[in-house]
């Protein structure tokens, strides 16, 4: 998870006037001695109690008076930063977390601000920790809820494909999974992840992504779409054979169905070969891949 620490230099401006109200500066401290003890209980609370009090200053209507106009200006300024503080306060302390508080505190942060810069990043911990709670089922709503504001988070697209296909949505699934492996061709390292991290983590969602696209085309029999995906799936998910068994068999389907039609001995004969490379996995998938070999053979026969 990266995340950056917003600004909040003390604005060297004289006169009480400018300055932001006690209640407000009191309370941040309060919140940053928190953090510094690593109180999660009290970080919650009191970010909720700083933003509230920043949101106030915020909101205040600005004076009429130009000469008045500055100094509300700075103060507004000082409480965004304080009240972006805030969010970031509750990310960090739930990256410090057991599971437990980390579900907790983010769970604040998504009610205090649904769009902040630092759940996007909090994604996959959320889901961790959801997950090592025992609370998978809830993890689905909240993705689907966060995608509106993260349309590029390749965790939230990940869930949000994985549940299209469980749930027999085809078209969704495609194309949250399309969208996953066009996010992850063009993502950035992120800062503060080892490159060997990165790639482990990007080649596991983009090897799950084209499998599920080409699994979900071949169900729609869009046989050189489907094609095109699994081929690519094919290296990225090596050494899972459940995965690995059913882009074979598919495989085998959406060459046949392509040969066939445009009279491609050679792709049938391809298709014969992935068919019986699935029938050698331990699978459901094995018996019928066999059948799906002999009948690919007897067809190719038949062929110039």
């Amino acid at each position: 998870m990266r995340l950056w620490l917003p600004s909040l230099a003390v604005l060297l401006i004289a006169g009480p006037a400018l300055a932001v109200p006690d209640d407000l500066e009191n309370a941040f401290q309060s919140m940053k001695d928190a953090e510094s003890k690593n109180d999660a209980a009290l970080v919650k609370k009191l970010a909720a109690e700083t933003c509230a009090l920043a949101r106030q200053v915020i909101s205040a209507p600005a004076p009429q008076n130009d000469a008045e106009k500055e100094a509300w200006s700075i103060r507004a300024e000082r409480a965004r930063s304080i009240e972006l503080h805030t969010e970031y306060a509750l990310a960090v302390s739930a990256m410090k977390a057991p599971p437990a508080t980390a579900v907790d505190l983010l769970s604040a942060l998504e009610l205090q601000n649904p769009k902040s810069r630092y759940l996007d990043d909090a994604y996959g911990l959320y889901f961790l920790a959801l997950n090592k709670l025992g609370a998978a089922s809830k993890i689905p709503a909240v993705a689907a809820q966060a995608i509106a504001h993260f349309p590029d988070n390749e965790d939230l697209l990940l869930v949000l494909a994985d549940t299209a296909m469980n749930r027999k949505q085809s078209e969704l699934a495609q194309r949250h999974a399309e969208r996953l492996v066009t996010v992850l061709s063009k993502h950035p390292k992120p800062e503060g992840v080892a490159p060997a991290d990165w790639e482990r983590k990007r080649s596991t969602a983009l090897g799950r992504g084209y499998w599920i696209a080409g699994l979900m085309h071949c169900e729609m029999a869009q046989f050189y779409d489907a094609d095109k995906d699994l081929r690519a799936a094919l290296p990225l998910i090596k050494g899972n054979d459940s995965m690995m068994a059913s882009a074979l068999f598919q495989l085998g389907v959406a060459n046949y169905q392509l040969g066939k039609t445009l009279m491609r001995k050679a792709q049938v004969l391809e298709a014969v070969k992935f068919s019986e490379q699935a029938a050698a996995l331990k699978s459901p998938y094995a018996e019928q891949a066999w059948r799906n070999a002999y009948v690919m053979k007897t067809e190719a026969a038949k062929m110039r």
